[in-house]
Formats: structure tokens, C-alpha cells, sequence
């Protein structure tokens, strides 16, 4: 571990992709849609754990469920979902002007970090941040973490390759995982209430403290430039 002096002057900001700066549920939805299952509204998929998610509530799973077993199903539905990611899914408004500034911004180490379970998720994060005009080989890095995997060894892992203090580290993350993961690595979380879990699950279930949430991009865009003072 590098001491005080040998830690570099940049700071790092490590960007949560699906839920976050990714509009996954919309995607989710409408790869669901092509194979005829529902999701469910985002209300209600918020306020689901783990595997429920993906198989909906009570009016949803019978149907989800006959429609996802089976290796050759559960196969098409992932191609499905990496199509759409590729060609159809978005950011969410004001996050690629975000991005774009943090990019441009000296002295800040800026990258991805995805669970995404499409196809070459690195090359489904480039084709969609592409369509936004927004090149990921610009960015500092791009991780895939497996599903089975901590994130908090990669984002200790990451700070620490590029020797930068735990006070100028930054994760911006949509569940309580990432909450958890980056306190874990010692950097300071950036919540947001609009993507996997809503605000009532991260306060109340996941004990993140309220001012660490955003309830919109903007906000969360606008907190991100205020810590890192960068302008828009």
C-alpha cells in the first residue's frame, strides 16, 4: 500500500454501468417483451431481491419461469438482450455529458465497472456508449465483474494500480452491493434511487445514508462534478 507521499495527485471515479449510467431495466424489458414474458413495472422490480427480479412477481413468474428454462432458452434470451443493449439501449439524460466532462477533466481517472451478462459485455458497453458519442477506449479502464465475484476486490484493486488515495475515490453505484463493495475499499459512495433499488430499499434495508442518494441523474451528475470540481 503506497504511503501519503507516494500517492498520485488524481482522483478516481469508477461508474456503475447497468442502473446507474444505463437505462438496463427499459432493456431488460423490452428483451423480455421479444420472448413474450413482462417484467413488471420498475416500482415493483425495484423492491425485488436477488433472481426475482428477472422473474417477476406474482402475475409474471408462471409464465417467465416456463419461458426461461431450458439451456437453448435461457441462450436466446441472452442474445436477445445483447442486441438490444447494442443497438436500442441508452444512458440515461445528462449522463453522457457527464461523462464526456470527466473524460476531458485533468487529473481524474474515470471508467466502467459491469455485472452485464450479455455477450462480450466489454464490446455491448462500447457499441452502446458509441451510439452516445462517447469512445470507452478514452476512458481509463473497463471492467466485467463476474456474477459470483466481490466487487470490492476490483475496486480496491483499481485504486490501488493507480496508487490514489482512498479520500480522492469515488464509486457511483444503484444497489446496496455497491454500496457495501465501496466502503469495503475504502472510497465514498455515490448512491442513486433510480435504477435497481429504489430509495426506501437502499435507506431502510441497506442502511445508506440518505444524503449519499441521488434521486435523478442530474443530481447525481450534478454532486459527482461539485466533488470533483469540475464544471459541466
Amino acid at each position: 500500500m503506497p504511503t501519503t507521499s507516494e500517492y498520485s495527485l488524481e482522483r478516481l471515479l469508477i461508474l456503475d454501468a447497468d442502473g446507474t449510467t444505463v437505462d438496463a431495466f427499459a432493456a431488460i424489458a423490452e428483451t423480455f417483451s421479444q420472448h413474450g414474458m413482462q417484467l413488471g413495472d420498475l416500482a415493483k422490480f425495484q423492491k425485488r431481491r436477488h433472481i426475482f427480479k428477472y422473474l417477476g412477481g406474482v402475475k409474471e413468474l408462471p409464465n417467465n419461469l416456463s419461458k426461461q428454462l431450458g439451456k437453448r432458452k435461457r441462450k436466446a434470451l441472452i442474445e436477445t438482450l445483447t442486441q438490444v443493449y447494442r443497438e436500442e439501449a441508452r444512458l440515461f439524460p445528462g449522463i453522457p455529458e457527464l461523462v464526456q466532462t470527466l473524460i476531458a477533466a485533468p487529473r481524474v481517472k474515470v471508467g466502467l465497472v459491469t455485472r452485464n451478462i450479455t455477450h462480450e459485455p466489454a464490446e455491448t458497453m462500447r457499441c452502446l456508449f458509441k451510439r452516445h458519442g462517447i469512445d470507452t477506449d478514452e476512458m481509463d479502464f473497463v471492467i466485467h465483474v463476474p456474477l459470483r465475484r466481490e466487487k470490492t476486490e476490483h475496486f480496491r484493486a483499481t485504486r490501488e494500480h493507480f496508487q490514489i488515495s482512498p479520500a480522492w475515490s469515488y464509486v457511483c453505484g444503484d444497489e446496496r452491493k455497491d454500496f457495501h463493495a465501496a466502503i469495503g475499499a475504502g472510497m465514498h459512495p455515490f448512491m442513486v434511487s433510480y435504477g435497481f433499488e429504489d430509495h426506501r430499499h437502499l435507506t431502510e434495508k441497506a442502511g445508506v445514508p440518505e444524503e449519499l442518494i441521488s434521486g435523478t441523474p442530474a443530481e447525481l451528475a450534478a454532486r459527482v462534478r461539485h466533488a470533483l470540481d469540475i464544471s459541466p
